[in-house]
């Protein structure tokens, strides 16, 4: 208790100074707010009593944008992932997000993507203009679950992000977060101290996924996600 007590009374002004922070010097250049938004979520971390296990990062590619597909065990996978992943990329975000008072405003000067979700032909409208910000340059992460678990397994994958990456062509990364259910599951509020594991897998390469099945690559993302996880319970 006395540690979710500490953390919910830190959170909010560590969030604000990171936002008062972080919005002037966007003006200059969007990726200065995503390090200062990476050091918010260091912060987070350590407020929370978390540590942060990374394996993989050689599998990250530097010369080219790749999207990462993590699974989503709680809210500190946006901490550990701004803490795990290496350089500059992006989150996609639901389009309402970006309506929410200073929050909204600090996701379009970092340059995140809304996905406007409201009906289908906005929802590929958003789909279109993601995949070519992506192919620009652009790394992005994608939950192909679409939300937290609620029980600590491994979801069911929703098709929005696996149509983004075949039309971006670019690389895809599946990225297998385990821990964090642990120290704070979906509808509890109580933190508790405890270590976060974030496996960036090898990559699956966009020209590899090219003419394949949409159900076939959802596999492929799944497969290393559900067999580190199944290991690590058996561990």
């Amino acid at each position: 208790m006395l540690r979710t007590l500490f953390f919910f009374t830190l959170f909010g002004p560590w969030t604000l100074l990171s936002m008062s922070v972080g919005i002037p010097l966007s003006f200059l250049s969007p990726d200065y707010l995503h390090n200062v938004a990476r050091f918010w979520g260091k912060g987070c971390l350590l407020l929370g009593g978390a540590k942060l296990d990374v394996t993989g990062i050689e599998n990250i590619p530097t010369d080219r944008p790749v999207i990462f597909m993590p699974n989503h065990q709680s809210n500190f996978d946006i901490p550990a992932l701004f803490s795990a992943i290496p350089g500059q990329f992006r989150w996609l975000a639901k389009m309402e997000l970006f309506k929410v008072p200073l929050f909204g405003l600090t996701m379009r000067r970092s340059g995140y993507i809304p996905i406007d979700r409201s009906n289908r032909r906005k929802s590929l409208e958003s789909i279109r203009l993601a995949a070519q910000r992506i192919s620009n340059g652009t790394s992005v992460v994608i939950f192909p679950e679409g939300t937290r678990t609620s029980d600590g397994k491994l979801q069911l994958f929703k098709k929005g992000g696996f149509h983004l990456a075949l039309q971006a062509g670019v690389s895809v990364i599946p990225v297998t977060i385990d821990g964090s259910y642990a120290m704070m599951p979906k509808h509890r509020t109580r933190i508790d101290k405890g270590s976060i594991r974030v496996t960036f897998h090898p990559e699956l390469p966009g020209e590899d996924l090219v003419g394949k099945a949409i159900d076939d690559v959802m596999e492929q993302v799944r497969q290393p996600l559900a067999s580190t996880l199944s290991n690590r319970s058996a561990a």
